[in-house]
């Protein structure tokens, strides 16, 4: 019952706001009762097995098999922690819209719920749909209420995304059909116990399938163009939601489906994968680099760092997938802090140009603390989640799972992916000098900082982020008992 009030809250909040209920009260009543219910289930729940917890359930169709269940494991939970926290940091940050209030927040309250209900999903038809809700009111965010450019990106990200869900869809049908007829269903417990009796060569055509849909979602390489127009038009609270929570639903699905049920198609196509997010760390890096706007730098960066969390996903081994499991923990809080900064940014400077912009930290103290932070955990600064992240990834991906020689090409892409490290750097702290360092221009000199109740929302991610960099083991354990579960039969 716990699991299925802290779905709905924000479906049901976004209803209420739609038929007239105080749009702003009632989203921050909702987010927060969101997070308060999630970190109760935190509190309670069993890390010693890997069996789903909190589960509810209720037929929707017996003739089609289909059922409404939601269920927690270590890897749901803390992307449901994720969701909560960016939800609560996002609508805090939401302030003076200008045109249809109310409909603004229901959007964002829909891709929260959106995005718990499809994490806490056992249900393939659930798992699916509850992604697709989400994409709905990303979509109207964009094309309403954006930036420069929001028509162009508001097409654009809904031509990529909806060929993505239906290349998802498609290998979702296929996986359902490939297992045998006594194990087949809809129900994703069902489909794990039937893990290995999938036929290697349906494997690699599923796994393709699902990594073409899933990698669309994520923006892998070279699917990726989507997301910097995307973020660079929407506005700052729907950026932190997609970028840092939506956005992981495609990690999410690889780890959820693909790892466990599929790993005969996992090693047929790893070079491929580690081709592809090569591709994210170096190229879209190196893209990074030249971006000369804060809004377009940040979205080539958070579609750089994704290339760590496939690289985490490939190497099939416990130490590299726990490692891209809390680096889809960590991005997500550092991504949406960043984001939600350079919205303040853009409210008071109506520009986001770099070249415009300098030492406003001088009149913004506590912007620019915040993003610093935002910036040194994207870094992967010792002391943040990212790091901790990062070094199982870089470590677990060394010393791959599948290989068995000596030397293998796991170490060759290990190697290239460590100079994403220096050129995180320098995007980072060269966006970081050019906004808040050095001279203040002249019309920026009566510039306001953050107001006073942003604290909380910028404090939550802050400490989140510091919480689990310097303890780690916290999420470790957490995660352990289902990844081991999983990678137990990774061998084809």
């Amino acid at each position: 019952m716990l699991l299925l009030l802290i779905v709905l809250c924000p479906i049901a909040a976004a209803v209420l706001i739609m038929i007239g209920a105080p749009a702003r009260a009632t989203a921050l009543f909702a987010s927060i009762a969101t997070l308060l219910m999630t970190l109760f289930a935190l509190a309670l729940f069993d890390r010693g097995v890997h069996e789903f917890q909190y589960i509810s359930s209720f037929a929707v169709s017996t003739g089609w098999g289909i059922n409404f269940a939601v269920g927690l494991d270590g890897l749901s939970l803390i992307m449901v922690l994720l969701a909560a926290i960016v939800t609560v940091a996002a609508i805090w940050f939401t302030d003076k819209i200008d045109k249809y209030e109310h409909a603004f927040y229901a959007c964002l309250l829909l891709i929260s719920g959106g995005a718990i209900g499809a994490f806490a999903s056992l249900d393939l038809f659930f798992f699916y749909a509850f992604h697709e809700l989400a994409l709905i009111p990303t979509f109207l965010l964009i094309g309403i209420w954006g930036n420069d450019n929001r028509s162009a990106a508001a097409w654009k990200i809904t031509i990529y995304l909806a060929l993505g869900s239906f290349i998802l869809l498609l290998g979702l049908i296929l996986l359902y059909q490939s297992v045998p007829i006594a194990a087949r269903s809809f129900d994703i417990r069902t489909l794990q116990e039937a893990a290995g009796q999938i036929a290697p060569e349906a494997q690699r055509h599923i796994y393709l399938i699902l990594l073409i849909g899933f990698g669309i979602l994520v923006s892998l390489f070279p699917f990726h163009t989507w997301a910097p127009d995307a973020y660079a038009a929407a506005p700052a609270p729907a950026a932190m939601l997609h970028a840092g929570v939506l956005k992981k639903f495609g990690l999410y699905g690889l780890l959820r489906l693909a790892i466990p049920l599929l790993p005969a198609g996992a090693h047929h196509w790893t070079n491929l994968l580690l081709v592809l997010l090569l591709g994210n760390i170096i190229y879209v890096g190196l893209v990074t680099i030249a971006q000369k706007r804060l809004d377009r730098m940040l979205g080539y960066s958070s579609v750089m760092h994704m290339g760590y969390i496939f690289l985490g996903i490939a190497s099939a081994n416990l130490l590299g997938v726990t490692g891209a499991s809390i680096l889809i923990f960590a991005h997500g809080l550092s991504i949406a802090l960043l984001f939600a900064i350079a919205g303040e940014v853009r409210k008071r400077t109506n520009t986001m140009v770099l070249s415009d912009l300098g030492g406003l930290a001088k009149v913004m103290p506590l912007a620019g603390l915040a993003f610093g932070f935002g910036a040194f955990a994207a870094i992967g600064l010792p002391g943040f989640a990212n790091f901790a992240a990062e070094v199982m990834i870089f470590f677990g991906a060394f010393r791959n799972g599948f290989a068995i020689e000596r030397f293998h090409i796991f170490q060759v892409a290990t190697v290239l992916a460590l100079w994403g490290v220096v050129i995180s750097a320098v995007y980072m702290l060269r966006a970081y000098r050019k906004v808040f360092m050095g001279a203040l221009g002249e019309r920026w000199r009566n510039l306001v900082d953050l107001r006073p109740g942003l604290r909380l929302p910028v404090t939550l991610l802050i400490v989140a982020l510091l919480w689990f960099g310097f303890y780690p083991q916290s999420l470790v354990r957490i995660l352990s008992p289902v990844l081991q579960t999983y990678l137990s039969t990774k061998q084809p």
